[in-house]
């Protein structure tokens, strides 16, 4: 069986986990406490991080977006970063504005002060951190709705890599609560229509110890 270690708010993990989902392959959850820093899983993913895939052949695939791409090459019939190679620039352009702005100013601030930290035991989470996070946020569901104003999907005229992107960071932040969807009216709807997949819905039935997420997290019609 092709296996995924995983943590279950790890936005990354959570993007890979909609790409396999949506081209409907066959996977297994392997939680990994990436804190724990463990040999066997460092010998896989010197780095440590989260998520790393083990195909059914022994290939092991680090990194999210080396998974994605390695995802989209072997099995092309449903395509995830577009057919042209304008989709393909515009869909990798999109999908790093969520994997790398997006994560640096309000997933890193919020997901990793909130949950991570505390689960590592690295101390308590620090308020200006936090109180960063919530002005980024703002910002960005702001970004996140001009775009969806002005295109089906994020990235053009198609459900692609950049929507999962962008879902798998906010699901996770609305998990724990942390997202007021009324600030953007065309961001929620953008939303909803991801979570409506079908490959969402392992998403939305995550628990986390220590965390109970808010009454709309898993409703489709929220």
């Amino acid at each position: 069986m092709r296996i995924l270690h995983h943590l279950p708010l790890s936005p990354f993990a959570r993007k890979v986990r909609l790409v396999l989902a949506e081209k409907r392959l066959p996977f297994e959850l392997k939680l990994e406490r990436t804190w724990e820093r463990r040999p066997e899983y460092l010998a896989m993913n010197p780095a440590g991080t989260v998520p790393t895939l083990v195909e059914e052949n022994g290939l092991v695939v680090p990194h999210s977006n080396a998974i994605c791409e390695y995802l989209d090459e072997a099995y092309p019939d449903i395509s995830m970063i577009g057919r042209t190679l304008a989709e393909r620039a515009e869909i990798r352009a999109v999908t790093a504005w969520f994997d790398e702005r997006f994560a640096t100013e309000v997933s890193r601030n919020l997901l990793y002060e909130k949950v991570m930290k505390p689960a590592a035991k690295r101390g308590a989470p620090d308020p200006s951190r936090i109180r960063d996070g919530y002005a980024a946020l703002r910002a960005h569901l702001g970004h996140i709705g001009f775009l969806a104003e002005r295109r089906k999907y994020l990235a053009g005229a198609n459900l692609s890599l950049a929507d999962f992107a962008a879902a798998a960071h906010l699901s996770a932040l609305d998990f724990i609560g942390d997202i007021d969807w009324s600030v953007n009216p065309a961001a929620r709807e953008w939303y909803a229509r991801i979570k409506s997949r079908p490959a969402f819905r392992p998403l939305l039935n995550d628990r986390v110890s220590g965390f109970t997420p808010p009454p709309h997290y898993a409703d489709l019609d929220f």
